[in-house]
């Protein structure tokens, strides 16, 4: 019962401490300007430990409350939602892996562009935050086509990220 306890003990703090890490890096990102996919990115990673040690179900409630946190601390709410659209992603990334490799990165791809598309029509017409209304109506189209495929490969890049940690992490606590 003691060992028990022991183990929830660590597995809690941890889910503390990746937490609060998370947030600390977003709200750093939220600062620099050019760390608004960055800071999500690297905050996503945090929940690789929670992910390994205490499950997808309790990744999602570190995601959720890193989210929630996110939300409000954040100045650049821009950053928090793409946390918020994207930081559900490492807990459930293991499910894809049962798929066929091209059919992993078709759904990889489209789950990206309809979180993406998804967020950015929550910002403009939802929050109608005119910073984005401005920023999108000096592209065009095809500018627009082309950083969704840059964000797409980005994405991917992302993923490969996650499983190159995430096996890092489980060889290092084998040992």
């Amino acid at each position: 019962m003691r060992e028990q306890n022991r183990i929830q003990s660590r597995r809690m703090a941890l889910c503390g401490v990746m937490a609060a890490l998370s947030v600390v890096i977003l709200s750093v990102g939220s600062i620099i300007p050019a760390a608004t996919v960055a800071g999500p990115m690297m905050a996503m990673i945090c929940l690789v430990p929670v992910h390994c040690n205490c499950g997808p179900k309790t990744t999602l409630l570190v995601y959720a409350a890193v989210s929630i946190l996110a939300v409000l601390l954040c100045t650049d709410k821009e950053l928090a939602l793409f946390y918020v659209f994207f930081g559900w992603y490492p807990a459930l990334r293991t499910r894809l892996l049962a798929l066929p490799k091209a059919l992993q990165i078709v759904v990889k791809c489209a789950i990206y562009s309809l979180m993406m598309t998804a967020m950015y029509a929550m910002l403009i017409f939802l929050f109608q935050m005119q910073a984005v209304v401005e920023e999108f109506s000096e592209y065009s189209t095809v500018m627009l086509a082309v950083l969704l495929a840059v964000g797409n490969v980005t994405f991917l890049l992302q993923d490969f990220a996650l499983r190159q940690v995430t096996a890092l992490y489980q060889r290092r606590r084998r040992r």
